[in-house]
């Protein structure tokens, strides 16, 4: 797969298909192959140009070395207590990388699609980017609140456990997870989920990526204030059955921005089970065509006259 230099650092990234461009943004510690390749190959078909790619820290991406957070669960804590967290980037950095890699592809805008952290980052381009965004689809994400910033503790525990020491048990994790964290309401391919682990620790096993995309996390706060002003056609789909980032803050979500639709998928967990993966290319479609209706009449996007979460870069290497 081909890199980028976006924002100053190395981007591992994926361009398939043509029309419009659609960018996929996944969640934290995940790889971009995480999206599942049967639903890009889906929303080819159905006119996109779809570009995933690696965060920052994970995957084949550039990684923050020597740029140390601490404990996970104190991080935790701390955004809790409502303490500052020191991290040594935020989310308002990871979407000046997604810019960067739509500068690098030689793209003015995008579709943007966000999964759980990576709605997180779609949220905050549309804010600091608006520009850049045709459409955005935020999926089982949040706004930032602390009322909303976690799940049930089973699910808490089941993302944070300790790091696995070898493939076969970082395989294991991700079936622990999806068993705690996955759909109830539909069937989960346990054979995709156990190969995209193995996959995914083959291509790059990298714990301290996850901290600190963690922190990234706790630093930024919420956005809930700042996605008011969010003007680009917003769909907002969450799984009812959701216990590490609940409904209610994906209903949040689409409070917070105007005009944005909230779509509520029954039996849904904190997954991409391949039933519902026509039922998110029908989303992403539709909001893409709102997009395509605003442009004909389209005033020109201005920047969000509130105060984003600060940039905090790194010593990178």
């Amino acid at each position: 797969m081909p890199r980028a230099c976006a924002n100053g650092i190395e981007i591992e990234y994926e361009d398939i298909g043509s029309g419009e461009p659609l960018v996929l943004i996944m969640g934290i510690g995940a790889q971009m192959i995480v999206w599942p390749d049967a639903l890009c190959e889906l929303l080819v078909d159905r006119g996109f140009r779809v570009i995933r790619f690696d965060n920052r820290d994970v995957g084949l991406s550039q990684k923050m070395h020597g740029q140390r957070v601490g404990d996970v669960r104190k991080v935790m804590v701390r955004a809790l207590l409502g303490l500052p967290v020191d991290a040594p980037y935020t989310l308002v950095d990871m979407a000046d990388d997604t810019a960067g890699l739509l500068d690098a592809l030689g793209l003015d805008s995008a579709h943007i699609v966000g999964a759980s952290m990576g709605g997180m980052i779609a949220q905050t381009m549309a804010i600091v980017h608006p520009h850049r965004v045709r459409s955005l689809t935020s999926l089982m994400s949040t706004a930032g609140r602390r009322r909303h910033a976690f799940g049930r503790f089973a699910a808490i525990r089941a993302l944070l456990g300790s790091a696995p020491r070898n493939r076969d048990e970082a395989v294991e994790r991700a079936v622990q997870f999806y068993e705690v964290c996955g759909s109830k309401g539909f069937p989960i391919d346990w054979e995709r989920i156990r190969d995209t682990a193995g996959r995914a620790y083959d291509r790059c096993f990298y714990p301290p990526g996850f901290v600190r995309q963690f922190a990234a996390i706790a630093a930024t706060g919420s956005r809930y204030e700042a996605l008011r002003f969010v003007r680009a056609p917003t769909a907002v789909i969450h799984g009812s059955d959701d216990p590490l980032i609940l409904p209610a803050a994906g209903r949040d979500v689409a409070r917070a921005i105007p005009g944005a639709t909230f779509r509520v998928i029954e039996g849904m967990g904190h997954d991409l089970p391949a039933a519902v993966w026509p039922i998110l290319a029908g989303e992403i479609e539709r909001v893409a065509a709102r997009a395509a209706e605003r442009e004909r009449t389209r005033r020109p996007a201005s920047p969000v006259p509130v105060a984003p979460a600060r940039r905090a870069t790194g010593r990178t290497s």
